[in-house]
């Protein structure tokens, strides 16, 4: 199942876009765009794709994604045959990353929200009160005025960039190679497991990429990417993994070993671990 591009009208007056998506189900196929993008599921339950990543949604729920990251919302199959009593509703809000010019994210007030959009290259749900508020903004924004959304717009900003209630959708892996971010201080150990994860990387290897002692290296990874540097690795493959069954006619056996996997049974068992189902199960899934 290889995405699409999809490019969503904007209007010559308002510098982003606002949206409210109903019908009997969630039309949009497994695609990605340009836009930064906030989904909040007003009405209707199903599963829903972002990179790797396969979750369910029910009401309320809210996932903020960055640029060029697949993704689909598949409702239940009840919303799809019309059997359902309600139809899917959502909110959407799509903003380019200069929107509002091309310094305005470089200012210094914008520093911290800045730092939430890193790791929105994986896709990121949002819980808690924090979900709550912005939910009661974005349904609020369908009403507003071009001024009272761009304010509504900076405060959902604010309230991200101060929440710790969020996890992580994708893996690592699914971001493609050559979207590296070079800002941060590991960015060259980032780049270098990205672009040779498909054979054995040793740890005195990459401690040494890093200038570090193995101990100091090993600690530093951990604080740094909450996760030992195998496990990262592992994520990393299992991520490709997944971009290459969804993209690719291949044996499972001929993505384990493009992945750098040298045993398949290991492969099979890594990736049941991390996504809850076989390699087998997952394609099954992107195919229904």
């Amino acid at each position: 199942m290889k995405a699409i591009e999809q490019r969503l009208p904007q209007d010559f007056d308002k510098s982003f876009v606002v949206f409210r998506e109903t019908g009997v189900f969630f039309p949009c196929p497994w695609h990605y765009h340009p836009e930064y993008e906030l989904v909040l599921v007003t009405k209707s339950t199903g599963r829903r794709m972002v990179g790797d990543h396969i979750g369910y949604f029910e009401e309320e729920d809210l996932v903020f994604m960055g640029p060029m990251l697949p993704h689909v919302w598949v409702n239940d199959p009840e919303y799809i045959n019309g059997t359902s009593d309600a139809k899917a509703d959502a909110v959407v809000i799509h903003f380019s990353e200069h929107f509002l010019g091309e310094s305005f994210m470089g200012i210094p007030e914008m520093e911290p929200f800045q730092k939430f959009l890193k790791p929105a290259n994986q896709g990121i749900v949002i819980k808690g009160d924090t979900r709550n508020r912005i939910n009661a903004l974005m349904k609020a924004m369908l009403s507003m005025n071009g001024l009272q959304r761009l304010s509504a717009l900076f405060t959902i900003f604010d309230l991200l960039a101060n929440t710790t209630e969020y996890e992580l959708l994708a893996s690592p892996g699914f971001v493609q190679a050559n979207h590296f971010n070079v800002s941060d201080r590991f960015s060259k150990v980032t780049e270098y497991i990205m672009r040779n994860f498909d054979r054995d990387i040793t740890l005195p290897e990459i401690a040494g990429l890093a200038n570090m002692a193995l101990t100091t290296f090993c600690n530093f990874f951990k604080e740094h990417y909450r996760v030992t540097f195998v496990e990262y690795l592992t994520n990393v493959r299992i991520g490709y993994a997944c971009k290459l069954i969804s993209e690719k006619d291949q044996s499972i056996a001929e993505v384990a070993y493009e992945c750098g996997f040298n045993n398949l049974a290991n492969f099979n068992r890594q990736f049941k671990k991390l996504k809850k189902m076989t390699p087998r199960e997952y394609k099954q899934t992107l195919n229904a």
